[in-house]
């Protein structure tokens, strides 16, 4: 979504996209063939060896010499969408060309979390050594002309490593805050919950916080919940369990919650569903790793603990969100989260000549 938003806004500006991306069992999009010149498929080959490599994974599998040799028929600047993407960052063959590196998270760390909040041996196993391999691999950065960092904490860990660590903020697909005034009569958690840390997340809120508030009404929507997930709200029933949401009954859910229940235990990066429920939904209720040093901090509400999301729920369900609410959040979230004002820094970026 970070890189599709960013690519349609560079469009609109009138920038010319090459795209080159690896498929791997999803249909080719129609949708990226109307905001780029063309589109490159690459297979994403995988092998029992590339497990063994000292390259990470998740690179090894990105190389390509159809890519490469694409690469280099013409001189025109390059963007890696993530340090995934970075198998030729340093080949002689692109030497003299202006490359930028789009950080998505700072990967080792990102890697070593999901080690942290695996169940199942083998893949903990894996995300460990991936994490260690991906600590080594980070080094590739000292051949990019910029690194664009997607967080002021990440920039922050980033930029005493690297030549011209900058600060882009996430590109998302909203372009102002659509918040509805008023009250709502229930708490929504929602997200992506065939990702183990999501699971997690809704499996915590509704054993620490859900569970404890029984007259309050709590829904939990999102795609592929896990078996646990679900014996554990059959036993609640004050907590609503929406299994695989359509985009409109999301929509739905954002606008009319009022309040969106945000923990997660993993701080890299930035999330977008916090950026969803700013710009969409009223009030934000998260701890500490899902907002410190993102720069919205002042927009939600931070609860340190379960017991402290306990206690602020009941009063903040009998406040109102209100217009000047609203107008705070434009205020902040144009300042620093337009997609134009931050597609415009970026070209600013790729017009640099290569250093």
């Amino acid at each position: 979504m970070e890189v599709y938003y960013k690519l349609k806004a560079l469009y609109e500006e009138g920038v010319k996209i090459h795209l080159h991306c690896f498929e791997y069992g999803r249909n080719e999009s129609t949708e990226l063939n109307k905001i780029c010149e063309e589109v490159h498929y690459y297979h994403r080959d995988h092998s029992v060896r590339d497990f063994t490599s000292l390259t990470p994974y998740i690179v090894k599998t990105r190389r390509s010499e159809a890519l490469i040799d694409n690469l280099v028929k013409d001189d025109a600047p390059i963007l890696f969408e993530g340090l995934h993407t970075c198998y030729y960052l340093s080949d002689e063959r692109l030497k003299n060309r202006l490359k930028l590196v789009r950080m998505h998270n700072v990967e080792s760390d990102y890697y070593h979390d999901l080690g942290v909040s695996e169940s199942k041996l083998a893949r903990k196993f894996y995300f460990y050594t991936e994490a260690i391999k991906l600590k080594f691999f980070e080094k590739i950065l000292a051949n990019a002309d910029y690194v664009l960092a997607i967080s002021p904490a990440d920039y922050d860990q980033l930029k005493g490593k690297y030549k011209h660590v900058e600060y882009l903020p996430s590109f998302h697909p909203n372009e102002h805050v659509k918040s509805l005034t008023g009250k709502g009569d229930f708490v929504l958690y929602h997200g992506n919950l065939s990702v183990n840390e999501n699971n997690q997340a809704a499996a915590w809120l509704v054993s620490k916080v859900f569970s404890k508030l029984p007259d309050q009404k709590f829904v939990i929507a999102g795609s592929s919940p896990s078996a646990t997930l679900k014996k554990m709200v059959e036993k609640q029933p004050n907590i609503q369990l929406i299994e695989n949401p359509t985009l409109d009954e999301m929509k739905r859910l954002w606008s009319d919650a009022h309040i969106h229940a945000l923990p997660t235990f993993q701080s890299t990066g930035i999330k977008q569903k916090l950026l969803h429920s700013l710009f969409n939904g009223r009030f934000v209720l998260a701890n500490p790793p899902m907002v410190e040093n993102t720069g919205l901090e002042r927009l939600c509400i931070v609860a340190e603990t379960a017991d402290k999301m306990v206690e602020i729920i009941p009063t903040l369900m009998q406040t109102e969100f209100t217009q000047n609410d609203i107008a705070q959040r434009e205020e902040i979230l144009q300042k620093e989260f337009s997609n134009r004002q931050n597609a415009k820094k970026l070209m600013q970026w790729l017009q640099q000549p290569s250093t």
